[in-house]
């Protein structure tokens, strides 16, 4: 069987569309609100590719559903004034689908949300399959999101490639054993990534399009 890449699953925010300043500002918004004066942007750049849960919960498991439903009253209101798309996104995605390639969406944010990006966006139409955290047990970097995702699509991990901006979606792409992109614009920064030794490093969506040879 040969090897050659049909599918494609893209993380969602800071690899698709820049949500950056939504997630940073909606965590600070949070932990002002439980801990003034503690956090800054530093501080909170690590929580961002965790879910919600593993982020809060490590913060303060007593409060951690509160604080997750305060950051997601805070994000949802600030969603569509704050979210923007990366730079050749739009045209890179259409071309992958009109060479009909296999697309998907696997992410830890809550479906409902992946929606409202996707179509603020205009990317709704390319992606059949979307895999969000409420659809799974486990989510990455465990493969089970990825298996999903393959699943759905009747897809084989040995022709996809995962491409994420996150050390999970690195890990959880390797962990399903398909092939591996970071995105040089994450704002953890390539070298974080590159520790993960991702099999591609992407400096613009459109480096995607020779990898999968479209």
């Amino acid at each position: 069987m040969s090897n050659k890449i049909n599918t494609v699953l893209f993380d969602l925010d800071g690899t698709l569309i820049d949500t950056n300043e939504l997630i940073i500002s909606s965590f600070l918004h949070t932990l002002e609100n439980y801990y003034p004066g503690e956090y800054g942007r530093e501080e909170v750049l690590p929580f961002m590719g965790p879910s919600l849960k593993e982020t809060f919960g490590s913060i303060n498991p007593a409060a951690c559903d509160e604080m997750i439903r305060t950051y997601r009253e805070y994000n949802l209101a600030h969603h569509d004034l704050l979210v923007k798309e990366f730079e050749g996104v739009y045209e890179s995605v259409r071309t992958l689908h009109e060479n009909r390639m296999k697309l998907a969406i696997v992410t830890t944010k809550l479906s409902d949300v992946v929606t409202m990006g996707l179509k603020l966006t205009k990317l709704d139409e390319f992606f059949p399959v979307v895999v969000a955290i409420d659809h799974v047990t486990n989510p990455k970097p465990d493969p089970e999101p990825v298996l999903k995702a393959l699943d759905l699509l009747g897809a084989s991990s040995a022709n996809a490639i995962m491409v994420g901006d996150n050390h999970h979606d690195i890990l959880s792409g390797k962990n399903a054993g398909t092939k591996t992109a970071g995105v040089a614009w994450s704002a953890k920064g390539r070298e974080h990534l590159s520790r993960y030794e991702p099999d591609y490093m992407l400096e613009r969506m459109p480096d995607l399009l020779s990898i999968v040879g479209v």
